[in-house]
């Protein structure tokens, strides 16, 4: 076989085998099959040998024996396991024998619907052929079954959608178009939520944080307008690996649910390989870039015909690869340039159905995707997947490297690793990727913000009756926030005990299932100037105004489905931000000030060396500066001064308080570097000295001394120096104006033990919590005000009211600071890095060392 060939080449190739840091072999499976059970139609049998399938995987048969017992299921099985006959064979089954039945399609994304649709439609085709003829024309549901399935989403024509409404057995959609189309104009679906008998939600791990509490809303709404028509459906849900199943599953649709996670479909062998790139720079502890070690992988399975997907978190990665592997292939004349293509965002429909079909037929070899090909999209087997860095949880991967091994023959995955932290502690701890799912997907419907935004909503739906709950929202705390409603907000009616929606707005048209604010800033690509010279504009998303803040300050490079976007302008009067699209090598980083005042400590306890707590505390925020870090080594090229409006926040957080006393152990061996520098008895003088050889000048911008003096800054850092004397030497000083002295201090920066290790923390933290890094916020302090001055690390929800992060950080604080040694200890970086404590300025001074000893000292490490 060629994977096998392959592999056999790679491990005799030390150039390749030597960065294998991790293998794992999943060796292959028999299928558990099971007989159909004897209530299915028989003419729905009959179809399905028809196709091939004599029998039911044992999961698929028990989806339906639970289903057929009334309850609601959560089906986590393996990619290419048949989950979609676990739903697809109740729903039909039940709309043959009863049709006026109709069931609910939810999936995360169009493709997907549009791919789940045309599936069904070819089995719901041969059952129309079968019982149209004339045996059994006394069935009479052949018209009804040619009109089956219906794609109702922002692309289906308005000439449609009257028909899909009124004739539709199936619907497939998106939550987007459930909330913005569908629940505000339920008087037009009465006859569909009348019959409504089963509600699919499909991948349901794509609905965590923000988003995913949104979504629960949603179906909190879906629920009561159901029942408002009389109409109580069954839930089926599927997902890829989570930890919490069960928990989740429950939150998200407040209902009781029974998981089927024991895989009863065959899988053939596949080997999983984690590919550390080689370090090319020890001292900085700099590694090759993912993307060049993944074309260069790509290439040999070229050569060995291996049929592969390479998966990018990039649009402009996908493109960047795919320009050089064509580039491989222009001197191979038995390949051609379509052997090759790439797979995101972007494409026209036309040309992703004609990429999918190559794919299917083998004419396309090597296909480079954004995640727009992780879910369950049908392409058919492949042999081998590569993925270009962790794609941000475990659930992802496996998803990911589920597209390879569809077929009997041997598969191969490999994730090829960045220097992100994340991806250098699973180099080291590959267990956690194959052993287990740390990752529980957290969701907080009842988030204040969130809650309010759906309960205007719902009101404008159906209007809510004195006694109703919202959800498993009590009736009184749902009485307190319609009064608020009502009394404050002045947008709902009451009258009597009932609520009735009184705005002239469309409340679903204000709520972005993305975000928990209504003040939000178009972003607006500034396209090509047309003829009159007039600049065309284009709008390609909404970001919350606080996050505008840090995001798309003017001359930010902001992301966005992979394309990068300089930020011409960021107006906070018309809350627009001009985007104008850019090619760089570079992205930006804003550098904020951060101050925390507590609110509330919910909970706290004691741990090893210091304290950790949970509770209520404001933020506020502001962005002074930014700076430009360069792709793939992380290197600070540039550092500028800016000053935005502050923001507050409202949140909950985590934070551990490290007892003084082990700050008091690290200063008497020279590994706390968070205190204040004492220049010592000649400073004053010195300072005068230096300030009168630069002529009263500032060395860098030339600004001359007025009112104020200037500032003289070391050349190399204080903190490097046994002796003040040394240290303010006149040839280690300069004068500088203020400004530039801030400049200067953030670039010569010495890393301390503390933000070395909040660094850490920041990007371990996802790997427990599902999450990106933007959901949450790290902020340290030496002296925290909170804490009595006793240095404090906080990890904040980033929402208003929080979501539930910083609380589960809490709950396993130990693991993340057992799991932080682990990673920085394991960094072969010799001062700290990208890959451990995080990146400094141009002469940082490492900081790995302090950081190590801070978390020995929490862990009790001698």
């Amino acid at each position: 076989m060629s994977v096998t060939k392959l592999i056999r080449q790679w491990n005799a190739d030390p150039s390749v085998s030597y960065n294998f840091c991790a293998k794992h072999e999943i060796e292959a499976t028999d299928g558990v099959f099971v007989p159909f059970p004897t209530q299915i139609h028989p003419k729905l049998v009959k179809i399905l040998r028809g196709h091939g399938i004599d029998n039911l995987y044992s999961h698929q048969a028990k989806a339906w024996y639970l289903l057929h017992e009334g309850g609601n299921i959560t089906i986590i099985t393996g990619t290419s396991s048949g989950k979609s006959l676990c739903y697809n064979l109740p729903v039909l089954d039940q709309i043959i024998k009863h049709k006026n039945s109709t069931a609910l399609y939810i999936f995360p994304t169009k493709a997907l619907s549009h791919d789940q649709a045309k599936s069904l439609n070819n089995l719901a085709e041969l059952l129309v052929e079968d019982i149209s003829s004339p045996a059994h024309a006394a069935l009479s549901i052949s018209k009804h079954l040619q009109i089956l399935t219906g794609i109702y989403d922002g692309d289906t024509p308005k000439s449609k959608r009257k028909a899909i409404r009124n004739t539709a057995d199936i619907v497939f959609t998106n939550p987007d178009m459930l909330h913005l189309g569908i629940l505000p104009q339920h008087s037009l679906w009465h006859q569909f939520f009348s019959n409504l008998k089963f509600i699919v939600i499909d991948e349901i791990h794509i609905y965590r944080g923000v988003f995913g509490s949104h979504v629960a809303n949603v179906i909190r709404r879906l629920k009561r307008i159901a029942n408002f028509y009389h109409s109580k459906p069954q839930f089926i849900l599927t997902s890829a690996t989570i930890a919490n199943p069960i928990g989740f599953s429950e939150k998200l649709i407040e209902e009781k649910v029974t998981l089927i996670n024991q895989d009863g479909s065959p899988h053939s062998k596949k080997s999983f390989y984690l590919y550390n790139p080689p370090i090319i720079d020890q001292g900085l502890g700099l590694r090759r870039s993912a993307t060049s070690e993944s074309i260069r992988l790509a290439e040999d399975l070229l050569t060995y015909d291996v049929q592969s997907i390479i998966f990018a978190r990039s649009r402009r990665a996908v493109e960047l690869i795919l320009s050089y592997l064509r580039d491989v292939i222009s001197s191979n004349e038995s390949t051609t340039p379509h052997a090759i293509r790439g797979y995101r965002s972007g494409y026209l429909p036309k040309l992703r159905r004609e990429i999918e079909k190559g794919i299917k037929e083998g004419t396309v070899k090597i296909v480079v995707s954004t995640n727009a090909l992780e879910l369950g999209i049908d392409i058919g087997g492949m042999g081998a997947v590569i993925i270009v860095g962790f794609p941000g949880t475990i659930a992802a991967t496996m998803q990911q490297a589920g597209r390879a091994g569809r077929q009997k023959d041997e598969a191969l995955a490999i994730l090829v690793l960045t220097s992100n932290p994340l991806d250098q502690f699973l180099s080291k701890h590959p267990e956690y990727l194959f052993d287990r799912s740390p990752e529980h997907v957290l969701i907080n419907p009842d988030n204040l913000l969130i809650l309010l935004s759906h309960i205007k909503c719902a009101t404008f739906e159906i209007p809510f009756k004195a006694g109703e709950n919202f959800g498993n929202l009590s009736t009184t705390t749902l009485q307190e926030y319609l009064d608020f409603l009502s009394d404050e907000a002045r947008c709902v009616h009451k009258s009597g005990a009932n609520y009735y929606w009184m705005s002239s707005s469309y409340p679903s048209q204000s709520v972005s299932l993305r975000s928990t604010g209504t003040n939000n800033i178009l972003l607006q690509e500034v396209q090509e100037q047309s003829d009159n010279n007039i600049s065309k504009v284009h709008t390609i998303g909404v970001i919350e105004k606080n996050s505008a803040l840090w995001m798309t300050h003017p001359n930010a490079i902001y992301l966005h489905e992979g394309k990068s976007f300089l930020v011409d302008n960021l107006d906070l009067k018309t809350n627009i931000a001009s985007l104008i699209p850019v090619t760089v090598d570079y992205f930006t980083q804003s550098i904020k000030e951060t101050n925390i005042i507590l609110r509330e400590i919910i909970t706290q306890r004691t741990v090893t060396n210091g304290t950790i707590n949970y509770g209520e505390i404001n933020v506020t925020s502001q962005v002074v500066g930014y700076k430009k870090i360069k792709w793939q080594t992380h290197e600070i090229l540039d550092t500028t001064e800016i000053e935005m409006p502050p923001t507050q926040l409202m949140t909950v957080a985590y934070w551990l308080t490290i007892d003084q006393s082990v700050a008091e152990r690290l200063r008497e061996q020279g590994l706390w570097l968070n205190d204040t520098n004492k220049y010592g008895s000649n400073w004053s003088t010195q300072k005068y000295r230096a300030r009168l050889r630069d002529n009263f000048i500032c060395q860098v911008c030339g600004k001359v001394e007025e009112d104020k003096a200037h500032d003289v800054h070391h050349i190399k850092p204080f903190k490097m120096f046994s002796s003040f004397k040394t240290a303010n030497r006149l040839d280690n000083l300069i004068t500088l104006c203020s400004s530039c002295h801030k400049q200067a201090e953030i670039n010569v920066r010495i890393r301390s033990g503390l933000a070395g290790l909040a660094y850490v923390f920041e990007h371990l933290a996802p790997l427990f919590l599902m999450c990106d890094l933007k959901d949450i916020g790290v902020h340290f302090d030496t002296k925290s005000p909170i804490t009595d001055g006793s240095p404090t690390i906080f990890i904040y929800d980033q929402i208003p009211a929080g979501l539930g992060f910083s609380k589960y950080i809490y709950e396993i604080h130990d693991e993340l600071v057992k799991r932080s040694y682990e990673s920085v200890t394991s960094c072969e970086c010799q001062n700290g890095c990208p890959s451990c404590i995080g990146p400094g300025g141009i002469q940082e001074l490492g900081g790995k060392r302090e950081t190590i000893a801070i978390l020995s000292e929490l862990l009790s490490i001698s």
